[in-house]
Parts: C-alpha cells; structure tokens; sequence
C-alpha cells in the first residue's frame, strides 16, 4: 500500500467521521466525533494542498473544542431545576412535544405519542425554560408507569433524571416501570436504579 492511498483512506475516514457525528444523539458525543474527524480530515486537506479545506476543518476543530471545554465546566450538580406539574392538555406541554417531536423519535423508536392513558405529566425547568418533558400513568396509589421521560439534547446528561426521582416521592410515588423504547435509554434507566426483568424496567425508592 503506498503513501498515496493511505493518505486517500485518511481522507475518507475524516469524512465518515464527521458524516456520522451528525447521526450521535447526545451533543457531547456528536462534538467528541466530529472533532476527531475534523482533525483527521484537516491534516488531509493540508497534504494535499486545499488550504481553504483544512482551514474550515481546523475553525470546526476549535468551535467544538470550546464548547467542549464549556460543556465540561459547566458545574451539573448546581443547576437549579424546578419540577412543574402540568395538565395533560397544558399548552406549554403541548408545544414541547412538538418542539421535540424529531428529536424524541430519535431518542424513543417507534413512539406513538398516544397518551390517551396518561394520567400524570410534569415539565422539568431550567432558568425558567422547559428542558424535560415526564409523562406518566399510576396503575396504584404509588406507582408510576413511565410513558415519556425526555430531556431536550444540552441537558441530556442524567442530571435531569436525578432531580426527578428526588422529587417524585414528594408527589407520592416510590415505584416506577417502563416498558418503551430502550434502544437508547438503557444507560439512563440503569444509572437512575432501574432493573430490567424480561424487558420491563422497574424502580422502587
């Protein structure tokens, strides 16, 4: 294999990388991968000579670092978030879902958005502003049947979901399940104690 078509897979790697941090869920991740990718793909473009390329690719390399570095020194644990119990027919939860629809997809495969059976909802806010979404059903005086918990992409770092389930037993509750979508919501439920048994997750406080 000689020098030319390593650079040439050099080059073509860079790009996947950067095309596939676009498909990552998670923020963190998808500036993680893209960095990698514009890094590689900016050493290429200087070999071979487009430097209007590989100063693009070195700006995207900075732009991600920086929010990186404010994404890590942003002190998680000190957010003041506040619970807010909604109606299921609430305005500003309505406009949630739809300002999320895309994304929640995403994040829950094969979602219906059917929540004739809810009976519970509440919107986590940051600085005033939605950032979680928690729909629910009892199925008894303290148990809850979790239907959607989302959290809008910048705040997707689990912080949300200890706030919540801190918050819950004041409202009564001291179990949930969930049987949804856990393609990509299996680390969040193991890290906030679910328990999987045959598919269906379960939490007890």
């Amino acid at each position: 294999m000689d020098n030319k078509m390593l650079i040439e897979i050099a080059g073509y790697t860079g790009s996947a990388l950067v095309l596939i941090s676009f498909l990552m869920v998670s923020v963190r991740k998808l500036r993680i991968v893209n960095t990698i990718g514009s890094s590689i793909f900016t050493v290429y473009a200087v070999i071979i000579k487009s430097y209007p390329t590989a100063f693009m690719n070195f700006c995207l390399v900075l732009i991600n670092i920086y929010y990186l570095v404010k994404m890590s020194n942003t002190n998680k644990e000190n957010r003041e978030y506040e619970l807010v119990k909604v109606s299921l027919d609430d305005s500003m939860l309505k406009y949630s879902i739809n300002r999320a629809k895309e994304d929640i997809l995403k994040w829950f495969p094969g979602l219906s958005f059917n929540f004739d059976k809810a009976d519970t909802a509440y919107i986590t806010c940051y600085n005033g502003n939605p950032v979680g979404i928690f729909i629910g059903k009892k199925t008894s005086d303290s148990n809850l049947d979790i239907l959607l918990d989302y959290s809008f992409p910048e705040f997707r770092d689990f912080s949300i979901g200890k706030f919540i389930f801190s918050k819950l037993p004041n409202e009564g509750f001291t179990s949930f399940t969930y049987s949804g979508p856990d393609i990509h919501h299996k680390d969040y439920l193991s890290k906030n104690g679910f328990v999987n048994k045959n598919g269906r997750y379960e939490k007890n406080i």
